[in-house]
């Protein structure tokens, strides 16, 4: 009998049969490389049709459907495509590496930090420096204090587009190994934020704003909405009402409010709201625009605002009250020095979104030599507690050894000192600070964690010698979470484009009496 082998013609027969008969494996690779010819994709066909495409951009961080942007929550060092916050994200992932897994709580900061707004891009990457200088004050120098504090950054996008799907993650950890016990940052006071305040504080977690001032993102008597938010800004009212103490001298009949008339915007809203009660004897009615969906868009105001500067010029008004965004409050003032009447003088007084001017470079700084003061309420300033000649430092209300300390910690690591005339990073700080001090309070002797339900319930407690003494001056809490009486630094903005401390302000027209213990309201 032949050798199957060798014998040419006993294989050839038994070739055939293999050639027929096929694998369910070759049958479906066949059909698929058939069907990318038939199609014309090629082999990339093959790949498309087996591969999904990976939209990870990192732990926790991925691009939703239809956007390029980075979105979720990392403590890893991730700076989510924002090379600027490369720095400052690698340092609080090293510092969060460095904690035991059993000693910590995670604190998230919830901001738009892949926001396209220049000012608002530095607005964060201050309010991140501040934040992780008092993670590493927590951490290294509070006597081994437990728990321990990691920090994660919470990316809601561009206008916080995303903040249900960052929201969602971040009620998720709350009850996971991450147990996250307080949010901070919430530095906007938009819709979006709103809702997701909303959604946060109904899960049970604590929320601290940073720059928050709208009055209707707060609780209240007989409207408790968003139970455990606190805050460390003053709301926009208490802001125009340290304004109007500022300005006593101003004569409301030589006075005009300029508002946005864009509704949804509770900055806005509610400054203007506050402002118009300041403002009830004025005979002129307010001058109105209204700014694009997105205020940080330039829109087509800065020609409605060539039309206002003509109007006013037409008044005796020499004080102007403006309430609106800071893009349009840069266009206003951009066209103010362009107007016909620059022999007579004007001052504008508006909230903290002023603080953004300093560093807008689409600022006309002309415009502030010809006889135009802008001053504005701010959140913080780094020489309001700083001992200078001619000017007093008040006796209540906050300190120069808070600020100093805080000035120390954020300059530890710093290759050069940090900008903080915009008061972020102070303010970020500040948060940080209140958020920590509930987590410890809360957490029972002998335990390493609180539970998030207990964090919570910690505001009330936050006044008198349980106040913190804040680098922005003091925070003593009312029992709805808003700070009572809190310093309010009036800023100028000097021709050269520098924020210029004026003096503090207070919305009671006076420094708190300590220990700080706020009255009854409602």
């Amino acid at each position: 009998m032949p050798d199957r082998v060798t014998d040419p013609s006993a294989a050839r027969p038994l070739d055939r049969l293999r050639r027929r008969v096929r694998t369910p494996r070759q049958k479906l690779v066949a059909s698929l490389v058939t069907a990318a010819v038939v199609l014309g994709l090629g082999g990339y066909g093959v790949v498309r049709l087996t591969t999904p495409e990976d939209r990870s951009c990192a732990a926790g961080v991925e691009r939703p459907a239809g956007s390029t942007e980075c979105i979720g929550v990392n403590g890893d060092g991730h700076d989510f495509g924002v090379g600027e916050l490369g720095d400052i994200a690698r340092a609080i992932g090293a510092e969060n590496a460095s904690l035991k897994p059993e000693d910590h709580v995670t604190v998230a900061l919830l901001l738009p930090l892949t926001s396209t707004d220049g000012g608002m891009r530095i607005k964060m990457l201050n309010e991140l420096r501040g934040a992780h200088a008092y993670q590493y004050r927590a951490n290294h120098e509070s006597n081994e204090e437990l728990p321990k504090i990691r920090v994660v950054l919470a990316n809601t996008g561009k206008g916080n587009a995303h903040w249900r799907t960052t929201v969602d993650r971040l009620i998720a950890m709350k009850d996971s190994a991450d147990r996250l016990r307080a949010v901070s940052g919430v530095a906007t006071s938009s819709t979006e934020v709103r809702e997701a305040v909303t959604a946060l504080t109904g899960a049970g977690i604590a929320v601290v704003g940073t720059t928050i001032t709208a009055d209707d993102i707060a609780n209240a008597p007989g409207n408790d909405r968003y139970p455990g938010l606190a805050r460390v800004s003053p709301t926009n009212g208490d802001e125009a009402k340290a304004l109007a103490n500022f300005g006593k001298k101003v004569d409301a009949t030589k006075a005009l409010l300029v508002q946005d008339t864009r509704s949804g915007d509770h900055y806005t809203d509610t400054l203007k709201a506050a402002f118009a009660a300041t403002l009830k004897g004025t005979p002129h009615a307010p001058e109105l625009f209204t700014s694009p969906p997105d205020p940080n868009e330039e829109g087509t105001t800065a020609n409605t605002f060539r039309n206002i500067t003509l109007l006013i010029c037409d008044t005796r008004v020499d004080t102007i009250f403006f309430a609106g965004r800071h893009t349009q409050l840069r266009q206003f003032i951009n066209a103010l020095g362009a107007r016909g009447c620059t022999h007579r003088s004007f001052t504008v007084l508006t909230g903290d979104e002023g603080s953004y001017l300093g560093a807008d470079a689409k600022l006309d700084r002309r415009a502030l030599r010809s006889k135009l003061t802008v001053r504005y309420a701010a959140l913080a300033h780094p020489d309001a507690w700083v001992p200078a000649e001619g000017r007093e430092v008040p006796a209540t209300g906050g300190s120069p050894k808070a600020y100093e300390t805080f000035l120390k910690d954020v300059t530890r690591d710093a290759k050069e000192p940090p900008p903080l005339a915009d008061g972020q990073a102070i303010v970020a700080y500040d948060a940080m600070a209140t958020a920590v001090h509930a987590i410890r309070q809360a957490t029972p002797q002998g335990a390493r964690h609180p539970a998030a339900a207990d964090v919570a319930t910690q505001w009330p407690q936050v006044k008198g010698s349980l106040r913190v003494e804040g680098a922005s001056g003091w925070i003593c809490l009312d029992n709805y979470g808003n700070p009572y009486n809190k310093a309010v630094p009036i800023v100028e903005l000097a021709p050269n484009g520098s924020q210029r401390f004026v003096q503090i302000a207070w919305p009671e027209g006076h420094p708190p009496v300590a220990p700080c213990l706020p009255p009854k309201r409602g």
